[in-house]
């Protein structure tokens, strides 16, 4: 296994302001996002937010060649889906907007369902209960606690709802790097894994399927769907390992209030 960084003060301090530069992305997305709308148009609010008015880089873009500043994942598709000129929001759509963005030479990583106009009981069920899956695992962060704990914190949260895990994909250690080590399974045993420490900083990420958990690659080298064709949810945060507990690094202006009880937005169109 590759050695895991332990970030210092100063490097955490950078990384909280990348972080709170992604929350404002997502603000700002929050009054954008709207039925009609294609999901190249949201790539190109996206692109340009970060780069004139938050003065950061869209780190997404150019990573292991890909062309655009955000992923786009539409109902089906479980990640990495890539924005379309073609590909336009109705009502009753769910979609996961997963962005990156680096400032200072520090990444951060956060994604966010929105539900366009009216979405089924079912699909916003699904999108409630991943967001709930994401803050199960979150919430056992600390010193001493292990990557299995949050694992099957997940787990048992989606499955006990009626859901399933992917498990081909995960969540990552990340700082100066968008990938560095750890690996986070959204999969578990408690107990088991590697043993949190002070100062480590990773992505949580559940992805939770509707339906089975078998996946498919489609052609296009990038976008991953679920095999039965029903929903996928995912949300995302960057997470510090801190002496009392967690920092959310990517941490959203709706969810400061109380972060027990906050459930999803839906976007106001």
């Amino acid at each position: 296994m590759d050695k895991v960084e332990c970030k210092t003060a100063e490097d955490l301090a950078l990384m909280r302001e990348s972080g709170k530069l992604l929350a404002a992305v997502f603000a700002y997305l929050d009054n954008h996002i709207s039925v009609g709308m294609s999901t190249m148009a949201i790539d190109t609010l996206v692109e340009r937010y970060i780069v004139d008015e938050l003065g950061a880089r869209p780190a997404s873009k150019g990573q292991y060649g890909y062309k655009y500043s955000l992923n786009t994942s539409l109902n089906d598709v479980v990640c990495h889906g890539m924005p379309s000129d073609t590909q336009h929001l109705k009502s009753g759509d769910i979609i996961n907007l997963d962005i990156t963005l680096e400032k200072n030479g520090f990444i951060a990583d956060s994604s966010k369902m929105y539900l366009i106009g009216e979405v089924s009981p079912q699909a916003q069920r699904l999108v409630e209960k991943t967001y709930e899956a994401m803050w199960q695992g979150i919430r056992v962060v600390k010193p001493g606690a292990t990557l299995g704990d949050v694992g099957h914190a997940i787990q048992s949260h989606a499955e006990k709802n009626g859901y399933s895990v992917v498990r081909e994909y995960c969540g990552h250690g990340i700082g100066r790097e968008m990938h560095e080590a750890p690996e986070v399974m959204h999969y578990g045993r408690a107990g088991k894994g590697l043993v949190l420490q002070e100062g480590m900083t990773f992505t949580i990420e559940p992805m939770i399927n509707q339906g089975k958990a078998k996946i498919k690659n489609k052609k296009d080298g990038w976008t991953v769907v679920t095999a039965d064709k029903k929903l996928s949810a995912q949300w995302e945060h960057t997470i510090a390992v801190t002496a009392a507990g967690y920092e959310v690094l990517t941490l959203r202006a709706e969810e400061l209030s109380d972060t027990d009880k906050i459930a999803p937005q839906a976007a106001m169109l």
